[in-house]
């Protein structure tokens, strides 16, 4: 899930030595126009995206609704079965041709890309859908009966102006589909990333601290101890990373020396960040001080991704810069401020045990 942020000046200087491209090396303006890009596309994703989830933590506890939240096992396991997932590609571009995996990844991910998109701007493309066009809500209901009742296949609420986002949106993917743009790209993968850091809930910072560790040795490890994770980056022909020319000043919209950054370096850190958020409103102090903290941790960490990507020319596994941030900065202010105990007990949807637990202590006190 992790990805890398890779430095492609070295390769370009060599490529054009060679003549084996005809792409202009990147200039320091160029590198710093890129990354500079690459940190805000980063950032914005994880500070919407913790805000949506706030919002999106408040209707299900409203709903009563039961998420189904990530365990200490899953945690653990996920580096492996990604580690797995990641090696599976790897071997798959070593034997069939990458144009006829990139192929079928390309439509995979437009069907996604148009969801995520669409679930993202469906409220900004209401806003500016003229009156003259009326807001009809449909109902989408299919059911598949059965001897036990009905069981829901389909139930879905939409407007015609979703249907308007949903037209807008496949414009952008056309273009993605034909064109494989990095515009379409960065829309796309921005998207992702909004809607990960928004969806996807660790529950507990217990949690989140076993998945950041793992995904911390698995990017190490790929990064450092094999080729496969930088092979599978170049390769793969996906909204999964970030890209920006390093040559836009030069070549404009048709450049092709591209910086990148891996959503899984956006939404892994993101999903923790956005848990401090949640922590800091539990705590009704009218500040969100563990989340704008780390916030800034993890823009120092990947200031100091780049910077030690260009002081030794070699790709660097992010997550090893931004785990110790995005852990240590709030589990030390914890420590200073006396929350530990309070951030290590939070959980989003607290178990019917843990629930029962506190009633009872509440009980207990009012009969004292």
């Amino acid at each position: 899930m992790a990805d890398v942020v890779k430095d492609v000046v070295k390769e370009n200087l060599t490529d054009e030595a060679t003549n084996s491209t005809g792409r202009i090396p990147a200039t320091p303006e160029g590198i710093a126009v890129a990354y500079g890009s690459l940190i805000i596309m980063a950032l914005l994703p994880i500070f919407f995206g913790s805000f949506r989830s706030v919002k999106h933590h408040k209707e299900q506890k409203e709903s009563g609704e039961k998420p189904e939240t990530m365990t200490h096992k899953d945690a653990a396991m996920f580096p492996v079965i990604a580690s797995a997932a990641l090696f599976g590609l790897y071997i798959f571009f070593q034997i069939f041709s990458k144009e006829y995996i990139n192929l079928l990844l390309t439509g995979y991910f437009f069907f996604l890309g148009i969801l995520a998109l669409c679930h993202l701007l469906s409220p900004v493309i209401s806003s500016l859908v003229p009156a003259a066009i009326p807001n009809i809500p449909f109902h989408l209901h299919f059911t598949q009966c059965g001897p036990n009742g009905n069981d829901d296949i389909i139930n879905y609420n939409f407007s015609s102006h979703d249907v308007v986002c949903l037209l807008c949106c496949m414009v952008v993917g056309a273009w993605y589909l034909l064109k494989k743009h990095w515009i379409a790209n960065n829309l796309f993968g921005i998207a992702f990333a909004i809607n990960g850091v928004e969806l996807l809930h660790l529950n507990n910072v217990v949690t989140g601290c076993i998945l950041l560790c793992g995904l911390f040795v698995y990017d190490i490890f790929w990064v450092f101890g094999t080729n496969v994770m930088v092979t599978v980056a170049r390769s793969f022909e996906a909204p999964i990373k970030l890209v920006f020319p390093q040559d836009l000043l030069e070549q404009g919209l048709a450049a092709n020396n591209f910086a990148m950054l891996g959503l899984g370096d956006i939404v892994v850190p993101g999903i923790f960040i956005a848990l401090l958020l949640r922590f800091d409103n539990s705590l009704k102090r009218n500040s969100n001080t563990y989340f704008y903290v780390t916030f800034a941790a993890y823009f120092l960490g990947l200031m100091a991704t780049i910077f030690v990507m260009h002081v030794f020319k070699h790709a660097q596994p992010a997550l090893l810069y931004l785990v110790p941030a995005c852990l240590g900065t709030p589990l030390g202010l914890a420590l200073i401020k006396g929350d530990i105990k309070a951030m290590f007990q939070y959980e989003d949807h607290p178990s019917e045990k843990a629930v029962d637990t506190t009633e009872t202590k509440k009980e207990a006190k009012k009969e004292k």
